[in-house]
């Protein structure tokens, strides 16, 4: 059997099963209690019948009346047990109750008419009071055990739903980090390619030794999830350092961080992307830098703010470091990023996250 049906069956099963023993334990002798109390004790003590007499029979009527309504409540969650056919179940619970209240309150009336064993009568306006009285006790139970049984579907549901939304979030975010390596990797190539048609053989070797560093980092901390803030900004400032190689004086980077978020936490490489993010879209040249700021609020926010200074030539972007930045706080049920543009910057707020061992 497929493992996915054998645990929707095994939970399915888990979902009739009646857990109802405190329930039946406190519910039977308070519902004959009850029923004997205000319906029946003003006719018992015209007879003088004893209070204990009549509720230790109302005691048994009931334990059966339970017993035979809880059967049907059995038979409708087999037959209809999914929550989109809670109308056909509860259709199914109503027809029984009636069926089977008023079968068994008018045999027992029916007894104790022929038999006088109450030393009385039934009139037939009796006979349909001890019917209604039935129903009367019955009907609340059996939307308290149907209101159990949407309650629990309800959470099943739910956490089944989150959980797929988990799985999937998480596939396609397994999907987008498999595109940020070579991605990165791709971009760094171009940069080397840059250099060594410059013919600028030192800067290169040392452009490839820092380069085989970050790329360490960005495979081993890409694993994690979530880096202090502070490694986040070392490792940020590394990068920086290899883009500098190319664009020398025209990449600007302002960090201006409170000490007390450092110890806060983010999704690693988040700087990275946003970073690369600015540069790929933006023209960069030493008459008209490209200012990348990096600053904390109030809020514990991590505002990653650029000047925009559009390419003539549109790059083509699928949001493909956004949208992964994005993925990584939606999987961890966290705030998502916020995305600000005018005609002259372009700024995302990241929220930063407690460190759970501080």
């Amino acid at each position: 059997m497929n493992t996915r049906v054998y645990f929707a069956s095994f939970r399915q099963r888990r979902m009739i099963r009646l857990n109802d023993k405190w329930f039946r334990l406190v519910g039977i002798p308070a519902m004959a209690l009850l029923a004997n109390w205000i319906f029946y004790d003003e006719i018992n003590r015209q007879h003088n019948q004893k209070f204990w007499i009549d509720w230790v029979f109302s005691l048994l009527e009931v334990s059966l009346l339970w017993t035979f309504s809880r059967y049907g409540i059995l038979r409708s969650r087999r037959r209809y047990p999914d929550l989109s056919q809670t109308r056909q179940r509860i259709l199914f619970q109503i027809l029984w109750f009636l069926c089977i209240t008023a079968s068994f309150r008018l045999l027992t009336t029916f007894l104790y008419d022929v038999t006088m064993f109450w030393g009385y009568h039934y009139t037939p306006i009796r006979y349909i009071y001890n019917v209604a009285v039935g129903l009367f006790g019955i009907v609340p139970v059996a939307a308290i055990y149907e209101g159990m049984y949407l309650y629990r579907q309800w959470t099943v549901t739910y956490y089944e739903a989150q959980e797929l939304k988990k799985i999937n979030l998480q596939t396609q975010l397994e999907s987008l980090k498999e595109q940020v390596k070579p991605h990165f990797l791709f971009n760094s190539l171009n940069t080397l390619q840059g250099l060594v048609m410059e013919d600028d053989k030192e800067q290169a070797v040392a452009f490839i030794i820092n380069l085989s560093q970050v790329y360490r980092y960005l495979l081993q901390s890409n694993e994690q999830v979530l880096i202090p803030l502070a490694k986040e900004l070392e490792f940020n400032q590394a990068y920086v350092d290899l883009l500098k190689t190319r664009y020398e004086r025209g990449l600007v980077m302002e960090v201006n961080v409170a000490p007390d978020v450092l110890t806060y936490m983010l999704p690693p490489l988040t700087l990275q992307m946003l970073v690369e993010n600015a540069v790929k879209h933006n023209r960069i040249s030493t008459g008209h830098p490209l200012t990348i700021r990096i600053h904390s609020d109030a809020a514990h926010n991590l505002l990653v703010v650029n000047n925009l200074q559009r390419k003539q030539t549109v790059v083509p972007s699928n949001q493909m470091g956004l949208a992964t930045i994005s993925a990584k706080y939606r999987l961890l049920n966290q705030p998502d990023i916020v995305i600000h543009q005018t005609d002259t910057i372009f700024q995302v707020s990241v929220p930063l996250l407690q460190n759970p061992t501080s």
